[in-house]
């Protein structure tokens, strides 16, 4: 099954397309390129991998002999090989030949920084891919599934419940090995595996490093190393709490949500309870959802808003902040129900009085609208598209 991304990169200029691993990349590259003169390099390849690791500078001569015979080098998880970042930048410079553009995958511009790579000051355009929105599965699109299996454009192979939980079983074993175990993040496996299946029990929630590093039996240190590791390979993502001031916005633990829904359930060991509705596992994982759907066209559609959730010393909570620039403060309560109430929205009635210019919204699954008492009751996708995230460019 093929679906059209929301993800466009411009084709006049050389680009980066990062991403977890099996988001699509490959996919959208070989979609885009598909009627120009493509010169594929794939470092998933071990062969090809270690050829260009004992000799990356080997790149520069084979552009040179056939630079007028392809427009595009793509180079598929660069990550693996960082130094052709640097015969990659000698080439877009070359006076000596027309350079092809490049299209390169990872699964983190973080974890290149981090290893000093060169990111091609600018030369290369980049943009991030995620696991399916709602809007790019269109007509496919059906909640309870996302929910329970996520939208990893591979799901949507597989036909019986039986084969969508080895895949995502089998996906969170292929991550463990391939992208942290292989790259040699970690000295230990196994606590590294514990620590996914505590941080995805726990997803959505505020972090307690101290805590968490206790129930896995780490340091306080390795945990926060840990999750710095979910954010750079794009397992996971950060939200901040919202604060008027930097400086208090610093002193707050953030929350943590994985990427995906269905990989979420798997490393919790969970995919054997399906998602009822009405239930608090279920409301848990449409939040988890609505907000990671929120960050994703976010990125696609370029808004450049800012997310943020807001917890009072009471425990009061507004799920979801969006700082949108020249807009009013969004302040989003996420509810799963059929038939939210004011009740279920009091603390944001409450509260809004001290956000100032700010407008609140209840988003659920009821697709009547109404408002109530200064809060719009919108149907999540209604309420996405008037926040400005419903923009479809397919």
């Amino acid at each position: 099954m093929n679906f059209v991304r929301l993800c466009n990169p411009l084709l006049s200029n050389s680009f980066f397309a990062f991403g977890a691993r099996g988001v699509g990349k490959t996919s959208l590259i070989r979609s885009l390129l598909g009627e120009q003169r493509v010169w594929t390099i794939d470092l998933l390849d071990q062969a090809t991998e270690d050829r260009y690791a004992r000799d990356p500078g080997q790149l520069y001569n084979q552009i040179a002999a056939q630079h007028d015979q392809v427009d595009w080098i793509f180079i598929d998880e660069i990550q693996k090989v960082p130094a052709l970042l640097n015969v990659v930048h000698r080439s877009l410079e070359s006076p000596d030949f027309r350079s092809p553009k490049f299209a390169l995958t990872g699964s983190s511009a973080r974890k290149l920084k981090r290893g000093s790579a060169n990111l091609l000051a600018g030369r290369a355009f980049v943009y991030q891919m995620f696991p399916l929105t709602h809007l790019e599965l269109g007509a496919h699109f059906d909640l309870d599934e996302a929910l329970n299996w996520g939208t990893l454009p591979k799901i949507f192979q597989y036909r019986t419940v039986n084969e969508k939980a080895e895949f995502l079983r089998s996906y969170g074993l292929t991550y463990l090995k391939e992208e942290i175990w292989n790259e040699h993040l970690i000295e230990d496996l196994e606590p590294f595996r514990l620590f996914l299946e505590v941080v995805a029990q726990t997803n959505g929630t505020i972090v307690n490093y101290a805590k968490l590093a206790r129930d896995v039996g780490i340091s306080e240190k390795t945990a926060k190393r840990y999750f710095e590791l979910l954010d750079e390979t794009l397992i996971g993502f950060h939200l901040n709490p919202y604060f008027r001031s930097i400086r208090k916005r610093q002193s707050r633990s953030p929350k943590f949500y994985l990427f995906d829904t269905g990989v979420t359930r798997a490393l919790a060991r969970l995919l054997g309870q399906h998602l009822i509705p009405k239930t608090a596992p279920y409301g848990i994982a449409f939040e988890h959802f609505v907000i990671a759907e929120c960050l994703r066209l976010n990125d696609y559609l370029r808004r450049d808003y800012r997310f943020s959730y807001f917890r009072t010393k009471d425990g009061a909570e507004i799920d979801l902040i969006v700082d949108r620039p020249g807009a009013s403060l969004a302040l989003i309560e996420i509810k799963s129900t059929t038939s939210p109430t004011v009740e279920d929205v009091g603390h944001l009635i409450r509260l809004m009085p001290e956000f100032g210019d700010c407008e609140a919204y209840c988003f659920s699954n009821d697709r009547i609208p109404r408002v109530e008492n200064g809060v719009r009751f919108l149907w999540w996708q209604d309420g996405l598209r008037q926040i400005g995230l419903g923009e479809s460019k397919i």
